[in-house]
Parts: structure tokens; sequence; C-alpha cells
């Protein structure tokens, strides 16, 4: 059985420090991703100047970004299953070295379109890479803190791009900024390359392996020993597709990006409408949504220590942010008030980061591990697509206070895609076993 080993495991005991080596790398990366996603939007109004594009065009130079994200993430997670996490995470980083290079260099609005498309190639990676590493490596009783770490460190990314970038075109120039951030994706792909032994999972020869390595999954082919897997390496490597769980985790992280796309994008500007608040006030409302997001993961990891409580914690984090929404939403608040309802929104919200996640790991049958998340992660995507377009033509249309009513019902209705995805998880447990 070793014989089929193409990848060596980690040798070291599973201690706590090496849990907190693989938590704090893992989550640094995934940082420096949510970081990336925001490399252009702030710079919107000097690249506008630049180049003499519309809002219609900036626009689309997002939704190229996350219509390749994630088609991209779906095939990113077949590529970590077969070739392994830290390899696919090293072109991942490389790919936002080259887009932001390239962003920098644009010479026009083409140019600009197509770097736009390898930053979202670049991004794609990180949600297979980052869960299938962490659910290998970490140990079970620490999976909580290890979502948590991983929640938090991607909206501390989110906040710090802003400030990032915004500081350095104003100090130099847009394309200064994006030779910045070139710079720190750069820095970080030397630092998971430094520590690669923190990130290496093991893997079977010749076919994808789970994302733990430590047994013969679904799509494992057949080893020195003769395993009767090998005589049908499609149906298993395809097999996950078929799993209702699979694709009720592919919704619920849609309608999640549909809220979340609704709070980054318009639901402020709403605000700035309904309540009579500034555009520094609107601007602190997303900047306390997700301070505050990440405050409320660093909780959600200490309450799903049982994982029976996965389902509880998450369905009640995600009604309690459906409430404070539909609070704003029809509410009459003083604009000192409107920044602090986001923060307590961002916070209950953060909540259910965790048990999200941990969620889609009981839903994830055996040996498909980077291929489940790689399909499931990328209903994110789809909904940061959708999103932007349908709160959009609210806006255009006068419904300030539908832009938040609307946030409100997407949260509500993740309280029955949790209990869904619970129910479901059980028979995709149930059939990686057979």
């Amino acid at each position: 059985m070793t014989s089929a080993t193409t990848a060596t495991a980690p040798e070291e005991p599973t201690t706590f420090s090496a849990d907190l080596r693989t938590i704090s790398v893992v989550s640094v990366a995934h940082g420096g991703s949510h970081f990336a996603q925001l490399m252009l939007p702030p710079l919107f109004p000097f690249i506008a100047a630049a180049f003499a594009l519309s809002n219609t065009q900036l626009g689309l130079l997002v939704s190229i970004f996350f219509v390749v994200s994630g088609v991209g993430q779906a095939f990113a997670g077949f590529l970590v299953d077969r070739h392994g996490a830290d390899r696919v995470l090293f072109a991942g980083l490389a790919l936002l070295v080259v887009a932001a290079l390239g962003l920098a260099v644009s010479p026009g609005y083409a140019s600009l379109l197509l770097f736009a498309g390898v930053a979202g190639l670049g991004n794609c990676v990180f949600h297979p890479v980052d869960f299938s590493i962490l659910n290998a490596r970490v140990q079970s009783q620490r999976l909580g803190h290890a979502y948590a770490a991983h929640g938090i460190s991607g909206a501390l990314g989110w906040a710090a791009a802003p400030v990032f970038m915004v500081g350095i075109a104003a100090l130099g120039s847009w394309r200064t900024a994006l030779f910045a951030v070139a710079a720190a994706m750069a820095a970080l792909l030397a630092l998971v390359v430094w520590q690669r032994g923190s990130l290496v999972v093991a893997r079977r020869a010749g076919a994808p392996g789970d994302g733990g390595g430590a047994g013969a999954g679904a799509g494992a082919s057949a080893t020195a020993g003769g395993e009767p897997t090998a005589a049908r390496p499609a149906e298993s490597e395809f097999h996950f597709l078929r799993l209702p769980a699979v694709w009720t985790c592919f919704v619920f992280f849609l309608i999640f990006a549909a809220a979340l796309g609704g709070v980054q994008s318009f639901a402020p500007a709403a605000a700035t409408k309904v309540h009579g608040i500034t555009a520094e006030q609107a601007a602190w409302c997303l900047s306390a949504y997700m301070v505050c997001s990440a405050f409320g993961s660093l909780l959600g990891g200490q309450l799903i220590t049982d994982p029976r409580r996965t389902a509880w914690v998450a369905g009640g984090g995600f009604g309690l942010a459906a409430l404070v929404a539909l609070v704003i939403g029809v509410g009459h608040w003083p604009p000192g008030w409107v920044p602090a309802l986001c923060g307590l929104m961002g916070f209950v919200s953060g909540i259910a980061g965790p048990s999200r996640d941990l969620l889609v790991k009981q839903a994830t049958p055996p040996g498909a591990t980077g291929r489940v998340y790689g399909v499931v992660y990328s209903g994110l995507d789809a909904g940061l697509v959708i999103a932007a377009p349908i709160f959009g033509l609210l806006m255009d249309a006068g419904h300030y206070r539908a832009v938040w009513i609307g946030v409100a019902l997407l949260f509500a209705v993740l309280i029955v895609t949790v209990v869904n995805v619970r129910r479901s998880s059980r028979t995709a447990l149930q059939a990686g076993a057979a």
C-alpha cells in the first residue's frame, strides 16, 4: 500500500503547534486571495479617468473576474484531488502575481479585461485548496477554530484592500498600487513555498485521493494490491455530482453570496437614500460589517466544538442577520445608528460562518474533498455575479428599501437551506461509505 503513495504525508504528529502552523499559513493565503479580489474596484475612479470608461465597462471587469473564478473553481477541485493542494495553491498565487502585473501595465480596456480574467483564474483555487488542507491536517476538535481563522482572514483581506489600494494610488498612481499588489502576492507565494511542509497531504497514484489522504476514497485507482475500484475511474471521479448534498450546498452558497453581494454593492448606497447617511457613513457601513463579521467568526468557531450544533448555529446566525437587515430596511434610524446596525448584522452572520463550512465537510463523501469544495464554493462566485445586476435594478428603480428587504429575504432563505444541507449530508456520507 505504501508504494502507491506519490506525495509524502506529513510525518510529524498532529500536535497543537502543527495544527496552528497549518491554520496560520492557510489563513494568510486565504486573506491574500480576498485582498486580491478587491485589487480593482477601489481603483475604478482612477482607471475610469485614465481610459474614459463608463460604470458599465468597469462593472464588466468584476463580472469577468467572478465568472472565470466560478467556472474555474469547479475544475480546480479536480486538480487539487489529482495533483495536490499545495501545488495548486502555488499556481493560483503565481497567476495573481501575473494578473496584477498585467493590470498595472495595461495599455487599454481590452488588456484590463484579459488580466481581470487571469486574476479570476488565480482566485478560483483557494476554497478547494484551503478546505482540503484544513480537513486533512487539522484535528477534528480544532476544525471549528480553523474555519473561524479562515473566515476572519478573508474578512480582514477585504477590509484591508480598499485602504491599501486607494492609499498607494493617492500617493503615487493606480499603476503603482497594482505593482504593490503584485509584490504582496509574490511575497505570499514565497511564504507558502517556504512553509510547504505544513500544507502537503497524501494522495494516491494516478487518481484523485481524498483531501485527507488517509483512505482509499471513492475516486482511488487500483493500488499495488489490486483494489477493485480501478475498473471504473470515470464513475468514481464524477460520482459525487449525483449526490443531492453537493447541489444543496451549491445553492446554499449561491444564496449566501447573493446576500453578501447586496451588502457589498448597493445596500450602503441605499441607506444614504433611506436614512440620509453621508457617503463617509456609507463606507463605514461596509467596513463595520466586514470587521464585525471577523469577530463573529471567532465566536462561531467556539460554538461548534460539538459538530451536532452546526445547523443550529448557522441557522440562528443567518436568522438574526435577516432580522437586522429587515429592521434597517423598514425602520427609520438616525444616521449614526446605521453603521452600528450593519456591524451587528456582520457579527451575527459571521457567527454562522464556521458552521457553514463544517456543514459542507459533513456533506462531503470520502475521496472527493477537493472536487466537492470546488463545485460547492463556485456558488459563491455565481451568487456575486447574479446579485449586482438585480440589486442595481432595484436602485435604478428607486426601490431603496427593497434592497435591504431583499438582503433580509436572502438571509432568511439560508435558514431553510441549512436544514436541507444538514439532512442531505447524511445521504452523502452513506453513499461515500457504500
